[in-house]
């Protein structure tokens, strides 16, 4: 028997995703925006976050969030980190026990520094949470490119059934347990992204930027191990992998505002054009209150923050990295 979805969210990912489960799944989809939903019923089509892309024809989307999950075999929230709560609680009368909830987010709350997961055992106690990411830009698997990704949930064989899911001829699945480790370094890997986008949008070169991505990785392996990650994940597609695919690419919302602040154009202008929601801008405050939490140190980080925060520029932030104390390349620093 086919399991049947719901999805809850129409930007880019979480459409690309329920655009890929549709085809192994009855898939329903919600989103806020009549207009979308129309569009992708009549159309197949989002034009607002997927401009040219075909949708799978037996997708259907709702205004309903009740008529997207009352009947779900397993629950997908696509929705930014900030609205996952709410979004979660206004479902949460219409989901079946037990069914699983999987979160595409990769960012953590404000305020509570919880993981999507952590809100999803909160909000839903008794549903398996879970987690799937990595490298995954959503225009490229549009287009029909390969890519790659994890589900990580704690137990192994619903993991193993959900793989079915989402994987796709081009979109291979693979499953991991460390669902912490998993969540962490999707998370971070935004904060990391800005800083390399300043990098580019200053004119710094390859060798900047290759600096800025293997010190960035060691930070978020500090702060995910001491938080309870396992290493290994944070050398593998949920860490390493989604890393290096949003700080080069110029599909990333992340390193776009990294390379826009770069360039000397004020955060409050960016974020205003872009219509997607940069991850990272919202988290690198939480990820600094973790960082003085577990004593972990965060150079590059902090001066994302600085410059996201305190008004500093990407000149300032560069001069701070540039005057951090030097030591062992496996210190922290």
């Amino acid at each position: 028997m086919k399991l049947r979805v719901g999805l809850l969210g129409g930007g880019s990912w979480g459409t690309t995703v329920a655009s890929m489960t549709a085809l192994n799944a009855p898939t329903k989809m919600w989103a806020r925006n009549a207009k979308t939903v129309e569009e992708i019923n009549q159309h197949h089509r989002n034009e607002k976050y997927l401009p040219g892309a075909q949708l799978t024809e037996s997708l259907r989307a709702t205004t309903s969030i009740k008529e997207a999950v009352s009947d779900a075999d397993v629950v997908v929230m696509g929705v930014p980190a900030q609205s996952f709560r709410h979004v979660l609680e206004d479902a949460r009368p219409h989901i079946r026990p037990w069914v699983p909830i999987v979160s595409l987010s990769k960012g953590l709350e404000r305020g509570t520094r919880m993981r999507m997961t952590e809100i999803i055992e909160t909000v839903m106690p008794g549903h398996p949470a879970g987690v799937l990411t990595g490298p995954n830009l959503a225009r490229e698997i549009m287009a029909g490119q390969a890519a790659a990704s994890v589900i990580a949930m704690v137990d192994d064989t619903i993991a193993k059934a959900l793989q079915g899911v989402f994987r796709t001829g081009l979109f291979r699945v693979y499953t991991n347990e460390d669902v912490v480790g998993c969540e962490l370094g999707g998370a971070l890997k935004n904060v990391i992204a800005i800083a390399a986008g300043m990098g580019d949008g200053a004119g710094a070169g390859d060798n900047t930027r290759a600096a800025v991505i293997t010190r960035g990785l060691a930070e978020l392996t500090r702060l995910g191990t001491a938080m309870g990650g396992q290493p290994s994940t944070f050398a593998g597609l949920a860490g390493m992998g989604d890393l290096v695919a949003t700080c080069i690419s110029s599909l990333s919302r992340n390193r776009h505002v990294g390379f826009q602040l770069g360039q000397g154009r004020t955060l409050d202008e960016i974020i205003e054009e872009m219509s997607m929601v940069a991850e990272g801008v919202k988290t690198c405050g939480v990820v600094m209150e973790l960082a003085e939490q577990y004593n972990i140190e965060m150079p590059i980080s902090y001066e994302v923050y600085k410059v996201v925060n305190e008004g500093n520029t990407v000149r300032d932030a560069f001069r701070g990295l540039l005057r951090h104390r030097l030591g062992s390349e496996a210190e922290p620093g």
